[in-house]
């Protein structure tokens, strides 16, 4: 590409609607960057797509010219899978429309939408499908790899809730894959991540939700983490679906509706959203008061829609962050005592641990019915996240979230995890995910649609 860089990028402008972004544009510096300013990479051509008759040509024109493709929708892929050095950045951000169809429940997204875009169009109805916690993110890789956020105790998986998907392989085909129509190839990318090409259209089923929900957050410091993570455990898996509780280990926000002197503390925090009535969110927040009194708390209706915005701004772009999880059937004594040991070693007020509890529609799905790289039992994903506002504080946080990770192990359901919270392509976890028989089921799948495995730059499945 280097020898022809000029030729060539003509020619692939001459193929597509959209823009074609070279070095030396004026454009490229903010086509080529990402959500995690740690990833700093220059391709040698970003593709802006408008169509999938686009990323089609896109897709043809890497592979002949034997370019090196990465793609890019929310580019939010904390190991920096949405860009690459010296090769062709596909970009579909541009094909963000979404529709819904409030008789069917049903909404039709582009592969570039965005959750705060899919989130307005539904609750214009008062619709919603299981997301993610950060409106800015993608669609897309979100929901490829599965899809954990407020709903997924009540709804599922975003995966879970995939109807249907328009995808462009790696011969340049543009298929539809749902149920019945290429069902191998929609089982496989309900879990299985970018491997098999590059989603243009997304169809989800939809749900009664909001517009008002409950919100509360209830803090404690980090001397009260045991007694606090104790509580949890008992508490959470007795509540009803109509309620989600986040376990976080946090920093104190400096927000306008808590004093100054709790500003910047660290600690552990409950948040609690109800989608049931205000009295029982309220009648929660007051027995969880009442077993371990916080030193502070807050509680509000809010639109569903902000709840999706809630840790929009600690998540914004140009931080630099790392992370790595894993699963926890409970949170044993032994669990607790690893954490409440780890937890105030952190340097970054940004960094941070979530507990996302797993059960009710999350169980009910059987194992195999997708690719999804976790179990079905209850259980809670476990997120070791390290922001960093600044660059100099990453190296810490990172050998913080990796000390943290590997004490943990021993008491977690193995070395496999929720492929979305991989920053690091390892192949052992990557199996281990996804279990001996799901990655060879995926492996043959990936042989058919994509034995020269263009598509690589994700937690890759090789093909078989």
């Amino acid at each position: 590409m280097t020898q022809t860089a000029s030729s060539g990028i003509d020619e692939l402008r001459a193929a597509i609607g959209g823009v074609v972004v070279a070095p030396g544009d004026s454009a490229y510096d903010d086509a080529r960057r990402v959500w995690n300013a740690d990833i700093d990479r220059r391709p040698a051509v970003v593709a802006q797509c408008l169509s999938a008759e686009d990323v089609r040509a896109a897709v043809l024109f890497g592979v002949r010219n034997g370019l090196e493709i990465a793609v890019r929708g929310g580019a939010h892929s904390m190991s920096g899978a949405s860009t690459v050095d010296d090769g062709l950045m596909i970009d579909v951000s541009r094909l963000n429309q979404v529709t819904v169809d409030p008789e069917t429940k049903r909404a039709v997204a582009g592969g570039g939408a965005k959750l705060a875009e899919l989130d307005a169009a539904g609750q214009e109805h008062g619709l919603a499908t299981p997301a993610g916690a950060i409106s800015h993110t993608g669609i897309a890789g979100l929901t490829l790899g599965g899809g954990m956020g407020w709903l997924s105790r009540k709804h599922g998986l975003t995966l879970d809730n995939l109807l249907s998907v328009e995808i462009v392989t790696a011969d340049g085909q543009i298929l539809r894959a749902s149920a019945d129509e290429n069902p191998e190839l929609f089982w496989a990318v309900r879990g299985g991540g970018g491997n098999f090409g590059v989603v243009t259209q997304f169809e989800f089923q939809l749900h009664d939700v909001g517009p008002i929900v409950q919100y509360g957050i209830q803090f404690w410091s980090l001397e009260q983490g045991a007694e606090v993570l104790r509580y949890a455990r008992d508490l959470i898996p007795t509540l009803s679906l109509d309620f989600n509780v986040v376990i976080g280990a946090i920093t104190a926000p400096p927000a306008p509706f808590l004093p100054k002197h709790y500003h910047h503390e660290p600690g552990y925090a409950l948040i609690v959203v109800g989608f049931g009535t205000p009295e029982e969110h309220e009648a929660l927040l007051d027995q969880i008061h009442e077993a371990i009194p916080p030193r502070w708390e807050f509680a509000t209706p809010m639109p569903y829609t902000a709840l999706q915005q809630s840790i929009d701004e600690p998540n914004s772009w140009g931080n630099h962050c790392y992370d790595k999880g894993s699963y926890l059937e409970t949170l044993s004594d032994e669990a607790i005592e690893v954490i409440t040991q780890h937890v105030p070693l952190k340097s970054s007020p940004l960094s941070n641990v979530l507990f996302y509890r797993l059960d009710g529609a999350y169980s009910e799905v059987g194992e195999d019915e997708t690719a999804f790289a976790g179990g079905r039992s209850p259980r809670y994903a476990v997120f070791l996240v390290a922001i960093a506002p600044v660059p100099e504080l990453l190296p810490g946080d990172r050998a913080w979230v990796r000390a943290f990770w590997d004490a943990l192990q021993p008491h977690t359901l193995g070395i496999g995890s929720y492929v979305n919270a991989m920053a690091e392509n390892d192949y052992d976890r990557v199996k281990a995910s996804y279990g001996e028989a799901k990655y060879a089921r995926l492996a043959k799948i990936k042989a058919q649609y994509d034995p020269g495995n263009v598509f690589h730059r994700n937690m890759n499945i090789l093909p078989g």
